[in-house]
């Protein structure tokens, strides 16, 4: 016994029964871990006991990843499916070896569209996750860095929100005022980079980051998300989680006074994260098919997320051994206290069988009509806004490449407008597969999200609102945002370029007063009469009228015989391109990812990693930078940056911040974040 250790008997029973009951709660963790690999066996194989208990297992298995023997599920599935091939050096596959250099992301993509979809496509999305798992392994070693690159949090912690949803307001304006902005017409030429972050595993970055003072929160594809000091770049905090981030980062401020980051995982799975700790407060699947994936960012409101749900079938219909199409959008709101579903809005009824072709193959519609947008706010009207996609197979319905207003307590349907009737289309088309619809479409979505505008110097009530979106087709709508029926009214509408399926208008759009800022991205393509015009574009929101127009150019010769396979279809090609001789002249140049605007200026870049700061009342460029370039990083792992898609550069007190890398559909990988600073 030890020394001053007085041992009454009822001290050394109630000693005894701590005891007892450490060990019986040992015993039901050990019990619950094994119910989490049950569920997840379950939830892989496809067993008969599904629903509710696989998806409670499932979320629990998601937040005790590191507790689970996930690597060895995953390496069972990876014998017994795909093996045959790796293992057999006649075969020419990739080694286990090989692919375990490869990030769990890039992966999932190979089996979901890419090269490896034909052979994945009996897999469940679980068992492929697995397998990613399994490849990707221990990759500890890969961050290492951190430990160099920590910083001690600051004693006294700013809070304020100074970028806190990926729209930068609930109207998704993609505005800074000029005081938060702290860069204007004056100082923007002045703009140096202070520092350069580079994330390990990665070549694409989309995760728009969010910040609260003096702390960035970042994330990644390969599942790390960081709290950065925003002025050095050094690292305050780190977490895994389990997938990569695909979301934009939300900054939700409850009503208790917490606040919460909120984004989507590759898995459909929205998390909510203690912004001080980085623990995970509450996870919950979002998703309504195999396929579903969460690619517009969540918007909140009063303790509620709207949460934008679209699907990766589009790519995978191209696989001739796939039954298309069954896979629709929603939008579902989420209590942000606890992640309990509100309600759920679909933009299709379920698939049904629709015809058995000569060669047996079913066809099953309807189905698409995915939300890629960013819901836009509307507490006036109670409303949430979101724009919708193709239909991947038919029947058409009357949602899809559409404007949606939904009620934002009960999600039922208030108004919509279709602006193409009848486009139905998907990745089959690229080779005339047998999934591919007759008659087809042309892929033209709304996917820059609604934004809602002031009309400064209205001629009616000073209230006036018009709703601003933007597709693919290169086409700008204005809305009454009061129609009088249950069809939208449309205000004017202009088309500033032709469109293509991986053209017309991407993104985001930005409003600056009653000036609405458009890029457009029109990518180079062998069509009869197509015309390109690549470029940033601005308009009176009152009229459509252009006001000024900047083109963008290449301005390097390009080897046609090294361009890339259109869109999707270069996903699934094994043919690799040098990374040296894309860095040199890239052949995407367009502007797909979406732009930022201040009272003096916007903020674009390009797919070749061009960055531009331009007026926003004449067009004329005042900075500039090249960002597909090697950097020499403050974390100490290689950097390069490369295409700049999907999110726009952020604002905040004279920094500028710019995610650079994007190599999806052939465009040039990259994995920085680069923080410019007025001198």
């Amino acid at each position: 016994m030890a020394t001053g250790t007085t041992c009454t008997p009822s001290h050394y029973r109630d000693k005894v029964q701590a005891q007892s009951l450490e060990q019986v709660l040992k015993k039901l963790l050990r019990i619950l871990a094994v119910l989490l690999v049950i569920g997840f066996i379950v939830g892989t194989e496809q067993l008969p006991v599904r629903g509710w208990l696989v998806q409670k297992l499932e979320g629990l298995a998601l937040r005790h990843a590191d507790k689970l023997p996930l690597a060895t599920i995953g390496g069972y599935l990876f014998n017994k499916n795909c093996a045959q091939c790796h293992d057999d050096p006649e075969m020419r596959a990739p080694t286990r070896k090989a692919l375990a250099s490869i990030s769990k992301e890039y992966l999932m993509i190979s089996m979901e569209f890419g090269k490896m979809q034909p052979m994945a496509a009996h897999l469940s999305k679980r068992q492929r996750g697995l397998i990613a798992f399994y490849l990707a392994g221990d990759t500890k070693d890969q961050y290492q860095w951190i430990a160099q690159a920590q910083c001690a949090q600051p004693a006294g912690k700013d809070q304020r929100p100074m970028v806190s949803n990926w729209g930068l307001g609930p109207n998704n304006r993609r505005f800074v005022a000029s005081r938060q902005a702290g860069i204007n017409a004056g100082n923007v030429a002045s703009l140096k980079l202070a520092w350069s972050f580079a994330f390990p595993l990665v070549t694409d970055m989309r995760s728009q980051p969010v910040i609260i003072g003096d702390t960035m929160y970042i994330g990644d594809k390969a599942g790390k998300l960081f709290a950065l000091d925003r002025f050095s770049g050094c690292v305050r905090n780190s977490t895994d989680i389990l997938t990569g981030l695909r979301s934009a980062i939300t900054l939700a401020e409850l009503s208790d006074g917490r606040q919460l980051l909120i984004f989507a995982n590759s898995l459909a799975t929205v998390f909510a994260v203690d912004p001080d700790s980085l623990d995970i407060v509450w996870q919950k699947r979002v998703n309504i098919s195999d396929y579903s994936v969460v690619t517009g960012s969540i918007s909140y409101y009063n303790d509620r997320l709207f949460v934008p749900i679209s699907s990766y079938e589009v790519a995978a219909a191209g696989s001739p051994g796939l039954t298309c199409c069954t896979a629709h959008g929603a939008v579902t709101a989420l209590d942000a206290a606890s992640g309990d579903e509100i309600w759920s809005w679909h933009s299709t009824p379920d698939a049904q069988l629709q015809k058995t072709d000569a060669d047996g193959r079913e066809h099953y519609g309807p189905s698409g009509a995915p939300v890629w947008t960013t819901p836009a706010i509307d507490a006036k009207r109670g409303r949430i806004y979101v724009g919708t996609g193709q239909n991947y197979s038919p029947p058409a319905t009357d949602t899809s490449d559409a404007i949606i207003a939904l009620d934002m307590d009960s999600g039922e349907l208030r108004w919509k407008f279709q602006a193409i009737k009848g486009d139905v289309w998907n990745a089959a088309c690229l080779r005339d597969g047998p999934n591919c619809p007759e008659n087809a479409g042309e892929d033209f979505d709304f996917g820059a999200s609604v934004i809602i505008a002031d009309l400064a110097g209205a001629d009616s009530v000073d209230d006036k609102q018009v709703l601003l979106a933007g597709q693919k087709s290169g086409e700008v709508f204005a809305f009454d945002p009061d129609p009088k029926g249950s069809e939208g009214e449309v205000l004017w509408r202009n088309r500033i370029s032709q469109g293509t399926s991986n053209g017309g208008i991407h993104w985001g759009m930005a409003l600056s007063g009653n000036r609405l800022f458009v890029p457009v991205s029109d990518p180079e393509r062998e069509t009869p009469g197509y015309v390109p015009r690549p470029g940033l574009t601005a308009m009176d929101i009152r009229t459509g009228d252009i006001l000024w127009y900047q083109p963008v150019e290449r301005g390097c010769d390009y080897d046609d015989s090294l361009k890339p396979l259109v869109g999707l279809e270069n996903i699934r090609s094994a043919s690799r391109r040098d990374t040296a001789q894309q860095y040199k002249c890239s052949y995407y140049y367009g502007l797909s990812a979406a732009v930022t605007a201040t009272p003096e200026l916007v903020f674009s870049a390009g797919l070749d990693g061009k960055v531009r700061a331009l007026r926003n009342d004449n067009g004329e460029i005042l900075w500039q930078t090249a960002t597909a370039i090697p950097f020499t990083t403050g974390n100490g792992v290689n950097g390069h940056g490369g295409a700049i898609d999907v999110a726009g550069q952020v604002i905040a007190d004279g920094w500028l911040y710019v995610l650079s890398g994007y190599s999806m559909f052939g465009q040039l990988p990259g994995n920085v974040l680069l923080a410019y600073k007025v001198e």
